[in-house]
């Protein structure tokens, strides 16, 4: 996501007003696979949907999917709840927060997981080569870059420097882009950076260290992203939301077992070179929500205030 979550969630919450029971279902016409919209954002975590389509897993579910590349949730979260799409996919954290003020979505699948292994996740906490900082807790009082304000990388960072033993509160973050972070932390903008990858790649061609595992350090096996539809489609056919659903778990399956297939799949939808590609640390697709996990996180937000309550896990969650 590129925007703040206030505005998103703002814009939502109109936008769903607006609709109200206007709300169109997918479109489709008898005898005629359904036309499916997914709005996606091109990065590493969606690769098991673009195989998944690729491999047919959705048309054998008589499904026309097509897959609608957005700069992230800002765009996507309003146009599944107007019906511009039928699905989308976005980080859990502005899901969890979507759902603390009534935007009216439900995850529906599984998007991407953290490897879980510390060091070897396809997110890290950077510093520079030659930075004094050796460890999380040292980040005390200085300048963290996240891609998006009030989002995922906030609650994990700051658990990073709580488990190290450092005062999470006065870690000040600085939002910038992933593309910018690099060279932020090169000239000395930010004191460190959070950054996935291909980017991780970037900051250690440039001597850069990794200092913690945030995503690992948050929870085991954290569940990073979900795909998610409205409320109203999935009253209105929830036939083509169990068809959905059963083609990603497919999708993700697949992508998980066959790393390198996964990895010449990204290689059609964005510009990352495949030398990159071949370099950089995959998340984990597993089929099933991490339930665990994913209450971890929302408590996390909310003891760092990111959220105005406590989610209720099992009005976002499929039943």
């Amino acid at each position: 996501m590129r925007r703040n979550l206030a505005a998103l969630l703002f814009a939502t919450s109109l936008l769903a007003a607006a609709c109200g029971s206007n709300t169109p279902a997918a479109p489709s016409t008898p005898g005629q696979p359904d036309k499916v919209a997914v709005g996606v954002i091109p990065i590493l975590d969606v690769a098991p949907i673009y195989l998944g389509n690729q491999k047919g897993f959705f048309k054998n579910r008589n499904m026309e999917l097509k897959l609608e590349p957005a700069q992230g949730g800002a765009a996507i979260v309003p146009a599944v709840v107007s019906g511009q799409y039928q699905f989308g996919v976005s980080n859990v954290v502005s899901l969890l927060l979507g759902q603390t003020r009534n935007v009216p979505v439900k995850i529906v699948c599984n998007g991407d997981n953290s490897t879980g292994v510390d060091g070897q996740d396809f997110a890290a906490l950077m510093v520079k080569g030659d930075s004094p900082i050796k460890s999380p807790k040292q980040l005390a009082g200085k300048k963290v870059a996240a891609n998006t304000l009030k989002n995922i990388v906030e609650p994990v960072v700051r658990e990073s420097v709580r488990k190290d033993g450092g005062d999470p509160a006065s870690v000040q973050f600085v939002e910038l882009a992933f593309p910018q972070q690099p060279a932020a932390l090169q000239s000395g903008q930010v004191d460190a950076v959070f950054v996935v990858e291909p980017f991780q790649q970037t900051v250690l061609a440039q001597g850069g260290r990794k200092i913690a595992s945030s995503y690992v350090d948050a929870a085991p096996n954290l569940m990073v992203a979900g795909y998610f539809t409205s409320t109203q489609l999935l009253g209105q056919n929830p036939d083509l939301v169990k068809r959905f659903t059963e083609a990603m778990k497919e999708s993700l399956a697949y992508a998980d077992a066959h790393p390198d297939e996964a990895r010449q799949i990204i290689t059609t939808y964005t510009q990352i070179a495949p030398d990159v590609i071949a370099k950089m640390t995959l998340p984990k697709w597993p089929q099933e929500i991490n339930r665990a996990a994913l209450q971890k996180l929302a408590d996390l937000a909310l003891q760092d205030k990111l959220l105005e309550k406590p989610v209720d896990l099992n009005a976002l969650l499929p039943s």
